[in-house]
């Protein structure tokens, strides 16, 4: 199945019936999340989509990292002897000194940020990559990926949706998904007094963005579900890590579930049944 998938676009992936599973991250679990380690476990454990998040520099080169700052997943506070220290206060040259592993274990000490280049270069000859925008313009990284020729083997998620807009206008081939509850309606505008719950309003919103995949917190349901597939949606799920709810998502129509336990969920999906698309 995994070479089969290698050779498939991110449509053809998303377009095959049964259920998807996502790594959240990388490998999350096993591995510091959003490094090249995390990315190869997923693969290795058989995912064939795989999640990241992305962030520019302060000199705009575009890396993995899931934080607006680095305290967290990385080095930094002790290297540099400061609290909250935003990713785009630093550039990459900077960045790239840090050890983005040690936090996570001993194993994995000298771990570095990756570049969002070679993330896609891990990940990409053998699985989709799914890009969540937390920073950076449209155009920097539709730039990049028609540089690298990863445009068809990527999916771009953001919870702004004014952004997947502007993606959409400038490259409209691309798969978009629509994150959801969103930061930023297409027009720009905050959502207000509108229920964090997949519904149809949100259904009719996310069809203005160009995208053609919603992914949504647990806060779903069947009939909003079945109102997505009629508009042409498949609906993903974050982040799923007990059998328990990935059963009932399932049971509701969820198209595909994002985690940070491959494993697991790879092994219940197996156990139920032949539909099931691992």
């Amino acid at each position: 199945m995994k070479d089969s998938a290698s050779k498939q676009s991110a449509q053809q992936v998303l377009a095959n019936s049964g259920s998807l599973l996502i790594a959240h991250r990388g490998y999350s679990q096993l591995a510091p999340e959003n490094t090249l380690p995390a990315f190869e476990l997923a693969l290795a454990a058989g995912a064939k989509l795989v999640e990241m998040d992305c962030r520019e520099t302060k000199d705009g080169v575009p890396i993995v990292i899931h934080d607006a700052e680095l305290d967290r997943t990385t080095d930094a506070r002790k290297r540099w002897r400061k609290k909250h220290i935003r990713v785009a206060s630093r550039t990459l040259a900077e960045i790239r000194t840090l050890d983005a592993g040690s936090w996570f274990g001993p194993s994995y000490a000298g771990a570095r940020v990756p570049l969002l280049s070679e993330a896609l270069d891990t990940i990409c000859p053998t699985a989709v990559a799914l890009i969540e925008r937390k920073s950076g313009s449209a155009a920097d990284c539709i730039k990049l990926l028609r540089e690298k020729g990863w445009g068809g083997r990527t999916l771009i998620l953001a919870f702004e949706w004014n952004y997947l807009c502007d993606f959409h206008e400038q490259a409209p081939e691309q798969m978009l998904a629509a994150l959801g509850p969103p930061h930023r309606l297409p027009n720009g505008r905050r959502p207000l007094r509108i229920s964090r719950a997949l519904n149809r309003r949100w259904v009719t919103y996310a069809q203005k963005t160009g995208a053609r995949v919603i992914a949504w917190n647990r806060h779903v349901s069947k009939a909003a579900i079945q109102f997505a597939h009629e508009r042409g949606f498949k609906v993903l799920v974050y982040t799923v890590d007990d059998k328990r709810l990935a059963k009932e998502l399932l049971e509701k129509g969820v198209d595909g579930l994002i985690t940070n336990r491959v494993r697991l969920l790879e092994n219940f999906l197996l156990a139920s049944g032949p539909d099931q698309n691992v």
